[in-house]
């Protein structure tokens, strides 16, 4: 109840003032009435000026524009989270902020070169891709809020505007703070993020540049050490899961953190273009490019007092910490026809400098290096062409010389019937060294440290996808993929185990055998009046001659809600229950040293039911949120984790609202 007069007194003042319409019946007349009322604005001029929500433009990295949604959908229920993007194929831990285990896997990398690793803790780290551009005719204001798990909220705020309309600026913040229920499982993080977006009055000149700034802080408690008397028993004495025993204490308190700071800039010139008679279409066009990517980032993990679990040390405390530099360059030329299509030539540059503090010499004798340094020198080539309903898109880059990467390619065509089916195949073949941190690794605790710069090889990735997007029969997507030399992390085999160090002896792998794996993912919604019915389902199987690839079989998400407008069309209301089930597994385990998950084969997690209740509403250009999250956890049996010895979170309520302001 702590959130309902907050909520009553959001939704309230909206609906007062959604009473007056903001565009005259004159000047309305012959306007459509976009879906779920996303209707044209007047600004506040002298003249009114009337401006589709459509000319709030989103650009992505690829060069993918969509724009400002600020519909109410079924869809929007399912990013409204820490992440901001559908976690159907996510498990999240208790706490926001933490890890996230796999319950499906791509494995194409946009990526040309490895990255430092520690993947469980990147899942809220901006990449170059995941970075949007703007173009609007008026500044634009995104505000996402949600609660989070005891003292702290979440907060993403973006701020877009322009000084003309061909130079348009954003600004952003992410930042969050959770204490989380259970002991020593606080996070924290901020994520800033500027751009810049330019094109010259003649249309020669294009520029984008971004920077980000971003840290991510989280404690680790190294999970439950009685889970089968403290957690599944539904003790009572245990409800509060501050009173639960984790495997760190307060007196080998433990954190891991990641530090990043990046500078990007893309731009290009037309050194020649011509027209289609008087229009502003280009007939054919010629244009130099360069881009340029600049990142610092390191992963440290600290812990006061050390650990058994994670085996012997040579000094305490514990401070390890690996860093990354890494510069690209890279400059294309590109040629445009109608003809033709678009087709684009470059040669790039990337120097990279993963490195530690020391140079480590085993008891056998054995010399770890404290850096892999170097540069890699590589050929790319892009294609586009639209053939009436085809479009066909190729893009590849071989290695010249380095030692990280020799290929990677893409190709992909779709075709598009009518506005209601849609089909594409893509494939993805590409051979990359696996992350940094699976080639070289130092740390405090005496196991943690490896190179296999010598022995490790190329990762080799083929795969081959279809997709069938309809209207009237649903979404369908298959995909088979096909590794060699999959890495991994696990308990080295060849090490006995102690009780108590279970963790002591995690090393990365290679597998020697191909690993196959079929995807297959089916989404579908039937309506009937105000009410809908949800569903999305997703096959997974392995063929592989060692169990180093773990997945669930099915996974499964269904949600049963209804949509109506209220209060006189002043809200609009959605509610409904939303069910996601997956079947048990020898789930991955996680590893708070290295921020990985590893493979085990002791216990299989999953098969428990997760029910959501919700309740949204959209007023204006606000969108409310209020959802009971996981309400069937006093009931349903608490065997429900999210790795091994990682509960799931029980049964809470959470408020949020997604606000967008225009001026």
């Amino acid at each position: 109840m702590k959130y309902f007069f907050l909520l009553l007194l959001i939704i309230s003042c909206p609906i007062l003032h959604a009473q007056v319409n903001p565009v005259s019946p004159a000047k309305n007349k012959g306007v459509p009435k976009p879906q779920n009322d996303q209707r044209r604005r007047v600004l506040p001029k002298t003249e009114d000026v009337v401006i589709d929500i459509k000319e709030y433009k989103i650009i992505s990295f690829a060069r993918d524009t969509t724009y400002l949604d600020t519909t109410l959908t079924i869809q929007k229920e399912y990013k409204y989270n820490y992440l901001r993007k559908d976690d159907f194929e996510l498990m999240p831990f208790s706490n926001v902020g933490q890890p996230y285990n796999k319950l499906g896997v791509d494995f194409e990398r946009s990526h040309l070169y490895p990255l430092m690793g520690a993947k469980a803790k990147h899942y809220n780290y901006f990449e170059v891709e995941d970075i949007e551009y703007y173009h609007v005719p008026t500044p634009m204001t995104d505000l996402f809020f949600k609660t989070t798990f005891e003292q702290g909220q979440l907060l993403d705020a973006l701020l877009t505007f322009n000084t003309s309309p061909r130079f348009n600026f954003s600004i952003a913040f992410k930042g969050f703070r959770s204490l989380g229920k259970y002991q020593l499982d606080q996070s924290q993080s901020g994520n800033f993020r500027s751009t810049a977006n330019y094109i010259s009055e003649n249309g020669r000149y294009g520029l984008r540049s971004h920077i980000a700034a971003q840290d991510i802080l989280t404690e680790e408690n190294g999970g439950l050490i009685s889970k089968e008397e403290q957690f599944e028993s539904g003790d009572p004495d245990y409800t509060d899961r501050s009173r639960i025993d984790t495997r760190l204490t307060g007196t080998d308190i433990a954190n891991n953190k990641i530090l990043g700071k990046r500078y990007f800039l893309e731009h290009h010139y037309k050194l020649l273009r011509t027209r289609k008679d008087s229009s502003i279409v280009e007939k054919t066009s010629l244009a130099i490019g360069h881009s340029f990517n600049y990142e610092t980032k390191y992963y440290q993990y600290k812990q006061n007092t050390p650990s058994d679990y994670f085996g012997s040390v040579f000094v305490s405390p514990i401070n390890d910490k690996a860093s990354l530099k890494t510069m690209y360059n890279e400059f294309n030329m590109q040629f445009y026809n109608a003809t033709l299509g678009k087709l684009q030539g470059s040669i790039s540059l990337y120097n990279y400098n993963y490195y530690f503090n020391s140079l480590l010499v085993t008891a056998d004798g054995q010399s770890i290096q404290s850096q892999l340094k170097g540069e890699e020198i590589s050929l790319g080539a892009k294609y586009l062409k639209t053939i009436g309903g085809f479009v066909v898109k190729g893009s590849g880059k071989y290695n010249l010389s380095g030692d990280l990467t020799t290929s990677i390619l893409d190709a992909s065509t779709s075709y598009r019937f009518n506005d209601k089916i849609k089909i594409d195949f893509s494939l993805h073949s590409s051979a990359r060294m696996p992350d940094f941190n699976f080639l070289l690794y130092q740390s405090e605790y005496e196991n943690y440290n490896w190179q296999n710069t010598a022995s490790f090889e190329n990762q080799k990735v083929n795969s081959l996808q279809f997709n069938l997007d309809s209207k009237i029969w649903g979404s369908l997507s298959t995909k088979y993929t096909n590794i060699d030399n999959y890495t991994y992390f696990a308990v080295d085999p060849n090490q006995q185990l102690v009780e108590g160090q279970e963790q002591a002896t995690i090393k990365p792998f290679q597998e020697s055998n191909s690993v196959g794996h079929l995807k297959v993912k089916y989404a579908k919604e039937f309506k009937l009046g105000g009410f809908a019915l949800n569903n999305t389902l997703m096959y997974q199987n392995v063929s592989q001659t060692s169990e180093v690839l773990n997945v669930p079989q099915l996974v499964t998400r269904n949600t049963l809600y209804f949509s109506s407008d209220v209060f006189n069309k002043a809200m609009y209301l959605q509610t409904g229950v939303t069910f996601k089930y997956f079947t048990s597994y020898t789930m991955d385990a996680y590893n708070p040293v290295l921020g990985e998950f590893y493979i085990q084969d002791s216990e299989k997690l999953g098969g428990f039911p997760m029910l959501d209740f919700f309740i949204n509403a959209k007023i204006q250009q606000t969108r409310v949120y209020l959802k009971a999250e996981h309400f069937n956890s006093s009931f349903s049996g608490y065997n429900f984790y999210s790795a091994p010895n990682y509960p799931y979170r029980d049964f809470v309520i959470r408020f949020g609202l997604v606000w967008n302001f225009f001026s």
